[in-house]
């Protein structure tokens, strides 16, 4: 059954989402800074989507930092990588 509602980030996912670099340099984390200090940085979700034509089926993530601007979104690629969408 779909689930459209969010879910929180395992500290695994966190750490996976704060290794991505452009997500890395957005934040400021530094190199050799723990990727799972993103955490504390951003607010983060997960979504189990589903689209509603031809299109994608998968994990989406959305992190939004500190002011309401545009979130950042990360999608699976075809070999499971995250990739930034837009």
């Amino acid at each position: 059954m779909h689930n459209p509602n969010p879910h929180k980030l395992s500290e695994a996912e966190w750490r996976e989402v704060g290794s991505v670099p452009v997500i890395r340099e957005s934040w400021g984390l530094e190199d050799g800074q723990d990727p799972l200090d993103l955490a504390s940085l951003a607010y983060g979700a997960k979504f189990d989507f589903v689209s509603g034509g031809p299109g994608y089926v998968g994990e989406v993530y959305v992190l939004l930092g500190d002011s309401l601007g545009e979130p950042m979104i990360l999608r699976r690629d075809e070999k499971g990588g995250l990739v930034v969408e837009g």
